[in-house]
């Protein structure tokens, strides 16, 4: 014989009025200010959703930019007597493009536009450019008639083309610039400075294209310009990185970065919205 056990009506409602356990998940909302300063990006639907998942991956591609262009101004402007990039061609293969090309394709996963467009085109031009320098290549030889590297260096046809090839660059970094000033003035102010040191290269290397070498002491200065533009650039940069990561790392320090989403219409809304011009 079995028993059952005897449940009261008492205790029948009691089991019936236990609490169910859920998950629950939490949202987190960040500002259109803080989302711009921390990802360098105009906040857009779903962004926040996308970028919390992850660590963020912004100050990661521009500390590799940072310190390639450091190293490249200080170079271009001689500092301590330096003179050509052959010794510190990491920075062209490794320092800046393996952190920009990894943050690429982070910021892609976390669905960042805009930084991933930038770790991207900088990840091509410190590659690109570091062609330029290797010497095993051999590209300066291939531009003179008996093979030789030194002549190769300073004839008109291959500084014509390195200056129609910085030109393009000044246009393509003018480009960004102009969805900066949408961001903050730091990041504007990042773009503007390089646009003009990649102008001023490109003049640098139209001057030798001339073949007159009486113009060598203006051609130095306007490398020497050219260097000091790109040393500004990292000098805005290396602020920019100490405030994103200031702010990642919770630290009470509030580094201004002069904000100017205020003065555009919101980016938070639906492309619809936007195309049907009913959002304020």
């Amino acid at each position: 014989m079995t028993h059952q056990p005897i449940v009261h009506e008492a205790d029948s409602d009691r089991i019936e009025e236990k609490p169910q356990l859920s998950h629950t998940t939490t949202s987190i909302s960040l500002s259109p200010e803080l989302f711009e300063k921390l990802y360098l990006a105009p906040k857009v639907p779903h962004s926040s959703e996308n970028a919390v998942k992850f660590a963020n991956a912004t100050p990661l591609g521009f500390l590799g930019f940072v310190i390639a262009t450091f190293t490249f101004s200080m170079v271009l402007m001689g500092w301590g007597g330096a003179s050509g990039l052959p010794a510190v061609a990491g920075i062209f293969f490794f320092t800046g493009p393996v952190l920009l090309l990894l943050a690429t394709i982070f910021l892609w996963i976390q669905a960042q536009f805009f930084p991933m467009m930038v770790c991207g085109l900088f990840c091509v031009f410190w590659l690109s450019f570091g062609l330029l320098q290797l010497p095993t290549l051999g590209l300066a030889a291939s531009y003179s008639a008996t093979g030789n590297a030194a002549e190769g260096m300073v004839s008109k046809e291959m500084n014509a083309v390195i200056a129609l090839y910085l030109l393009v660059w000044g246009f393509a970094l003018g480009t960004f610039w102009l969805f900066t000033i949408r961001i903050n003035a730091v990041f504007a102010g990042i773009f503007g400075f390089v646009t003009f040191g990649s102008w001023v290269l490109s003049g640098a290397y139209w001057a030798l294209s001339d073949g007159k070498f009486d113009k060598a002491l203006k051609l130095q200065k306007e490398r020497h310009a050219g260097g000091a533009l790109l040393f500004i650039v990292a000098m805005l940069g290396w602020y920019m990185l100490f405030a994103i990561m200031a702010a990642e790392m919770r630290w009470s320090v509030n580094l201004p970065v002069g904000d100017l989403s205020h003065y555009w219409r919101r980016t938070d809304v639906e492309p619809a919205a936007m195309e049907n011009e009913k959002w304020d």
